[in-house]
């Protein structure tokens, strides 16, 4: 769940959460801040942490790029009110993801995806998911695997879970990815090691992150790592 925003940002999620309504048109709910015309821009997909809702990141959208189109889903497992998850946790103390729950959620996603494009008249390689924690886990979940669901993605305070290691091989070609990691030094949570061993696995098979440490910064996003994203997201749609 994210715990530490800018004032300037949780006053924008503030304002945001007063004109947006829970959308259900589409497999996951969600809520949208897009351009009133009918334009094929890019979009971003916010997918929210353990414990959150689609509430909880929709506010970044003030400090990434104008011409995008922003969508932030609400995971399908209920925690209690206002509260969900992607997956329920396996065991003590190593965050894993019950293989079932992962996979029920990844199809979802992929369903919701694939219909968004479509609603916003987006090109599946323009689809580009954001996510924190859990939803940082879920985008290596969606984004890893063939065939090619979105464009890119960007990682926070997450992690590759084992299931999804364990079935990725080195020597495939790698799909046709942007990829962006963020992770505070000083993250409990989540550590920032997951995020090093995020970066170094994925480049062993072949890919290229684009990593970045937050030295100091705990299980949250920093202003720093939205002006990174700002710039990633730009250099992605000139």
């Amino acid at each position: 769940m994210l715990k530490v925003f800018a004032l300037l940002i949780v006053l924008a999620s503030s304002a945001v959460q007063a004109q947006t309504t829970l959308q259900n048109d589409l497999p996951l709910k969600y809520i949208e801040q897009v351009h009133p015309d009918a334009e094929a821009r890019p979009l971003v997909i916010f997918l929210h942490g353990y414990g959150s809702n689609e509430a909880d990141l929709i506010g970044m959208k003030f400090q990434l790029p104008a011409q995008y189109n922003y969508l932030s889903v609400q995971a399908p497992l209920a925690l209690g009110e206002g509260r969900y998850q992607w997956f329920r946790k396996k065991g003590e103390g190593a965050y894993n993801g019950e293989t079932d729950d992962l996979k029920d959620s990844a199809r979802k996603l992929r369903d919701f995806i694939s219909q968004a494009a479509q609603k916003y008249h987006t090109r599946p390689d323009k689809v580009y998911l954001i996510g924190f924690s859990q939803g940082a886990m879920m985008t290596y979940e969606v984004g890893l695997r063939a065939p090619v669901a979105v464009g890119g993605i960007a990682a926070l305070s997450g992690r590759v879970l084992p299931v999804l290691k364990s079935e990725l091989k080195a020597g495939q070609a790698p799909l046709t990815l942007n990829i962006f990691i963020g992770h505070g030094t000083a993250d409990d949570p989540v550590p920032y090691r997951n995020g090093t061993a995020a970066n170094e696995f994925l480049q062993t098979l072949g890919y290229t992150p684009q990593f970045h440490a937050y030295p100091g910064v705990g299980h949250s996003i920093s202003g720093a790592e939205l002006r990174d994203l700002n710039d990633w997201l730009r250099q992605l749609n000139p």
